[in-house]
């Protein structure tokens, strides 16, 4: 499917200044604007944001998908002009999002105090890696700081290693989306009262919030999880096993699918052996089931071993990378990957926009703005009145 220059949206006349820079706020912009809202990016003049440079290959694409559905004008926040260029449009946004460190809108005469009192409906999102209060609210802190407090990066990997990296800035994105969520809370306050509010989003809480009952665990019985590889301890079977040419992903982990799984082996003697018979006496014998599991699994192809499962109704499947999600036919009858025409490249895939609204679908409108400020003539005219 391609996408651009389509339209409405459930925010659609919803108008968002972002002001912010690399990962969170950028991506907290961008849920906003899959959604319908229009998106206003300021950027610094030349060099704008650095997500422009970020990704990996001979073409970094990151920016086309973190900067889709926005608009670019150039604005130096450090100046005057630039601070008051800001105010003007803010006085006339819903919603602000921002993720610069504590006290810096305040240091640049941006205060949201202030932009509220111009503007009292204003919704300000404030992304940061430790909130806007508290002993650590001004230190600097990335995403990868976000996941070590809130204990993520601590669990992640094997008990003899250093703890490992998920593989994408998940700190960052979850603190996002917690923004973004407390954006659509605020909007709902606001139809009913006029009023705006302060979203306070930190990297380390929105972690901690996806935590499960880690803590709990903890405060109950003193228990601290720990690094266990593919593994969730006393969850079995549930592992990537090995086939003859690759990895496949099984998760039979109940006693009924446990069943199931057992008699698409050859072997549904093991669903009444009293070793493997119930959740609990699998979980005590995680790693022998799995090697079991391993050695049937290793005798087949992954179409062979995929076709059994769903012959079965075991939940399993591919461990996918982007080439898999590209050819695969639940992507796209699902419109999951979409094409975005791109002025440089002709076209570019991406995700789509996720979830999927019945009544009132997202899209992605138009392709992210490749010149830094390319559309600050339109945007003055458009929101201030302004002709350049």
């Amino acid at each position: 499917m391609t996408q651009a220059e389509g339209g409405g949206g459930a925010l659609a006349g919803i108008r968002v200044v972002e002001m912010g820079q690399l990962i969170a706020g950028p991506f907290c912009g961008q849920l906003l604007g899959d959604m319908g809202a229009e998106i206003v990016k300021l950027e610094p003049p030349g060099t704008g944001d650095q997500m422009r440079h970020w990704g990996q290959g001979d073409k970094p694409s990151w920016w086309r998908v973190i900067a889709r559905n926005k608009y670019s004008v150039a604005a130096d926040l450090r100046e005057e002009e630039g601070q008051q260029l800001a105010r003007d449009l803010i006085a006339k946004a819903d919603i602000l999002v921002e993720n610069f460190r504590p006290g810096t809108l305040e240091k640049w005469n941006l205060d949201p105090a202030e932009l509220r009192r111009d503007n009292p409906g204003l919704i300000v999102v404030r992304v940061s890696g430790y909130g806007q209060t508290g002993p650590y609210s001004a230190r600097a802190g990335f995403g990868g700081i976000g996941e070590a407090m809130g204990g993520w990066r601590g669990i992640v990997g094997y008990a003899d290693r250093p703890p490992a990296r998920m593989g994408v800035s998940i700190g960052d994105t979850l603190a996002a989306t917690y923004g973004c969520m407390g954006a659509l809370a605020a909007l709902h306050h606001r139809s009913k009262t006029g009023q705006g509010q302060i979203v306070d989003s930190a990297l380390y809480e929105a972690v901690l919030q996806v935590m499960e009952s880690t803590v709990s665990d903890y405060s109950a019985s003193g228990t601290k999880r720990q690094r266990t590889g593919s593994t969730l301890p006393g969850i079995a079977p549930s592992n990537v096993y090995p086939c003859k040419d690759g990895e496949f992903l099984i998760g039979a982990n109940q006693d009924g699918v446990f069943a199931r799984l057992a008699a698409a082996m050859g072997r549904p003697d093991l669903a009444s052996d009293e070793r493997y018979a119930t959740h609990r006496a699998r979980g005590a014998r995680q790693a022998e089931l799995d090697a079991i599991i391993g050695e049937w699994t290793r005798t087949l192809t992954i179409a062979e071993l995929e076709t059994r499962m769903i012959a079965a109704g075991v939940p399993a499947g591919r461990v996918f990378d982007a080439e898999d999600m590209l050819a695969d036919p639940h992507f796209a009858a699902r419109d999951a990957l979409v094409t975005v025409p791109d002025a440089e490249w002709g076209e570019i895939r991406m995700q789509g926009v996720f979830p999927k609204l019945s009544a009132t679908p997202g899209s992605i409108r138009r392709p992210a703005p490749l010149g830094v400020g390319q559309d600050t003539d339109d945007v003055l005219k458009r929101w201030l009145g302004r002709e350049q």
